[in-house]
């Protein structure tokens, strides 16, 4: 547990100086409040572990066993990755950066503390990531609607897509990983050309169509693949995460969902 605390903090101190390289404002902002949030999450994670240490005599996270010790672990998990309560810090943060910087907190970032996340989840109460779940699809959804801002819609749909893999890994964590994996894939593709496109704001896609068709072309599936358009790849995980909830007999839980993924499909078709 404390080589996987030392691991995050790690983590942490490597993105900073990426975050900080513009002499700018709104870059110098982001990155303090990125050092802020993290190193919260890390002293929660350190007073789970001792307290689990404490209790159960036991310093492995996979065996994280006492149900304070492993409530607050996720929620510090939660607090690092981004997921709704703890969401508010992301959207402003990813502002801030340029789109390279943003490209690795919005995937790379993300890897360490989910592996962490997956390895707990068999001894989480499940009500606590479902619910994390619900809030952070119905945040996400809501959250991009009055955006113009490209990098606070990419904010908000990474808050989307993590509760929809939050929702599903107490019943099915390989739904989890497939959900990550595509999602890294069409995030990267995404900010890649944003950053080949040079734009930060909605209208400015709007003028690169008669410079580069294609990439524009690409870009907007990747955006309507991130939001889960039925023919496209982003479309299959969460048909699969709705299928499993429907079989674990939760089908309120799959209808809300269902209808979260619609408000976040809304503002990318917009």
């Amino acid at each position: 547990c404390f080589l996987a605390w030392m691991g995050l903090e790690i983590n942490t101190m490597a993105i900073i100086p990426l975050m900080a390289q513009q002499h700018h404002p709104r870059a110098t902002e982001a990155a303090t409040k990125y050092f802020l949030t993290q190193a919260t999450a890390a002293a929660m994670i350190l007073f789970a572990s001792t307290t689990n240490a404490w209790i159960t005599g036991d310093w492995n996270i996979p065996q994280t066993s006492h149900p304070a010790a492993t409530s607050l672990l996720t929620l510090a998990l939660a607090l690092k990755i981004g997921l709704a309560p703890m969401h508010f810090w992301l959207p402003e943060v990813l502002q801030g950066l340029n789109l390279t910087t943003g490209l690795i907190l919005s995937t790379w970032q993300k890897l360490a503390p989910f592996i962490l996340i997956y390895q707990i989840a068999p001894n989480t109460n499940p009500t606590i990531l479902t619910s994390m779940g619900i809030l952070s699809t119905l945040i996400g959804g809501w959250g991009g609607l009055n955006q113009t801002q490209l990098r606070k819609i990419l904010a908000y749909s990474s808050i989307a897509h993590l509760g929809w893999m939050i929702t599903i890994l107490h019943f099915m964590p390989a739904l989890t990983l497939l959900n990550l994996t595509i999602y890294i894939i069409m995030t990267s593709t995404m900010f890649l050309s944003l950053k080949s496109l040079s734009a930060t704001k909605i209208n400015s896609l709007a003028i690169t169509w008669p410079k580069t068709p294609i990439l524009t072309v690409m870009t907007m599936l990747s955006l309507l693949s991130l939001g889960g358009l039925p023919p496209l790849t982003g479309f299959m995980p969460k048909w699969l995460i709705l299928q499993e909830l429907t079989k674990q007999n939760l089908p309120i839980l799959a209808t809300i969902m269902a209808m979260s993924a619609l408000l976040s499909l809304f503002f990318y078709l917009r």
